[in-house]
């Protein structure tokens, strides 16, 4: 066992007795794994809150017309016609379709003007798609469902005025609910965003005859790819009217793209552990150099290769162990508070992906420690005794 391994007590007593350059080498590492691990946790972190905010939309497909935008943001100037509509429902295997139109509006609310999303939608549809934090979903009448970030930021509740539009067409309506945040997976945004009935939106921005976008609400999870392929078939079989998106396909791009972005800027960290392998292959190199008559007086008593090889690889691991360790602690306290800085919540410094980039963050530090000491180590069990004990 190392505990109780005379050649782990050496490697100690010689990290002991050469402390300042033992602390130098360590902080290389320190420096490396700190880089890294921060790199990663941060790169993970951004995937779990991209994946996160989707929440539960994995069985909402959103259906628009081909020329706009498409998918789950951006306008478009086409429209569903209300026969595509029809035959959305058609083609949905029965789940419900919830169509619904949306624009970019000036709103103003207790003196301060702003802008937000406006979507309208049918009363019976809104639970579908969206969930109320505060108060009652609306039914009709001049009422609407604010996002908690507006009414944060316009200090409005449950019965509170905001007029919507600008000019002639500007409207007041009463805050009838808070929205639940949802994030953006449903193509009905919880940001930013206002909801009011069809009928009043069309009040505001004059009758259309199409709608935006639809979605499809798909109950059962496991059938989310065949109601895909359905809808395909149906709205997109002689030529492509109409663009189909659901968040598990938008969700993969997205974490590809930024997993590819953090493994290259992980690599650009990995510079400076590569620098700190440098620096303990030096340190170790030195240690071989000023040991040589105690490498000879070990092997004139039966101290055999494998023994010294092993002796300076624990050296090179316990100051990898130190540094590595270090330099995950301090990447777990700043990356933690990047992450809460930055996505607003801790919560997502917790989840296992990223808890993962530091306990790899000091394995890669302390593999690449003892890799840095392999030559070292076996360069001293090569040494004569004889040659080595005749060493000033």
């Amino acid at each position: 066992m190392i505990g109780t391994d005379i050649y782990f007590d050496l490697a100690k007593r010689n990290v002991r007795l050469h402390f300042l350059r033992s602390v130098l080498a360590a902080i290389g590492i320190v420096i490396g794994v700190f880089a890294i691990t921060t790199m990663g946790i941060l790169g993970s972190a951004l995937q779990v809150s991209v994946t996160s905010g989707f929440g539960d939309e994995g069985g909402k497909i959103a259906v628009s017309p081909a020329s706009g935008g498409g998918g789950f943001f951006g306008g478009s100037e086409e429209t569903l016609s209300i026969p595509e509509v029809r035959k959305i429902e058609r083609a949905s295997m029965g789940n419900p379709v919830v169509p619904f139109r949306s624009t970019f509006s000036k709103i103003r609310a207790a003196g301060e003007d702003g802008y937000a999303s406006v979507y309208g939608l049918e009363p019976d549809d809104m639970p579908l798609v969206v969930e109320v934090e505060k108060g009652v979903m609306i039914h009709g009448g001049d009422r609407a469902l604010v996002s908690s970030d507006i009414a944060e930021e316009h200090d409005l509740t449950i019965g509170s005025r905001i007029t919507i539009g600008d000019g002639e067409h500007a409207k007041k309506v009463r805050v009838a609910g808070i929205l639940k945040n949802s994030g953006f997976g449903t193509g009905i945004s919880t940001y930013s965003s206002i909801i009011i009935t069809d009928r009043l939106y069309q009040e505001l921005n004059g009758k259309e005859s199409g709608y935006d976008r639809a979605l499809v609400i798909v109950e059962n999870l496991d059938e989310v790819e065949k109601v895909r392929e359905s809808l395909d078939r149906s709205l997109n079989g002689r030529k492509e009217t109409v663009e189909i998106s659901d968040p598990k396909a938008l969700v993969e791009m997205i974490s590809g793209v930024l997993g590819a972005v953090s493994m290259a800027v992980t690599g650009i960290a990995g510079i400076s552990l590569l620098v700190a392998a440098v620096s303990i292959f030096n340190v170790m190199m030195m240690s071989v150099t000023e040991r040589t008559r105690e490498i000879g007086i070990l092997r004139s008593i039966g101290v055999r290769s494998r023994e010294i090889i092993r002796m300076f690889l624990y050296e090179a691991g316990i100051l990898g162990a130190i540094g590595a360790v270090i330099g995950g602690i301090l990447s777990l306290i700043v990356g933690g508070i990047l992450v809460a800085v930055m996505l607003e919540d801790v919560s997502y410094l917790f989840a296992p992906s990223v808890l993962m980039n530091v306990v790899v963050g000091i394995g890669v530090g302390i593999g690449i420690c003892v890799l840095s000491g392999v030559y070292p180590a076996w360069k001293a069990s090569r040494l004569s005794p004889i040659t080595a004990l005749a060493a000033e």
